[in-house]
């Protein structure tokens, strides 16, 4: 199973209280469920009714996720963002 690079900003940062960690998974929502079972409570902040949440933003190696499901490979990095606003 791949090892990937997670890192995580602002709210998510905050309630981890980390920014960065290594997880294993096969796919973007593989990991996503396993960092949710590592932060009880993160769930209700990227997922509703089992779909992630519009204003989550996730990111593979830099590009916009469209679709969990997609397979990891060895090194990959996945960045979650939650909604930026500001003026």
């Amino acid at each position: 199973m791949p090892e990937i690079k997670v890192r995580l900003f602002a709210n998510f940062r905050e309630f981890t209280k980390t920014k960065e960690l290594k997880m294993e998974g096969e796919t973007v929502r593989a990991v996503l469920l396993t960092l949710c079972r590592k932060y009880p409570g993160l769930a209700n902040m990227l997922f509703k009714d089992g779909n992630l949440r519009d204003y989550v933003n996730v990111f593979l190696n830099g590009r916009n996720v469209t679709s969990l499901d997609i397979q990891l490979k060895q090194d990959d990095e996945i960045a979650i963002f939650p909604p930026v606003s500001g003026g």
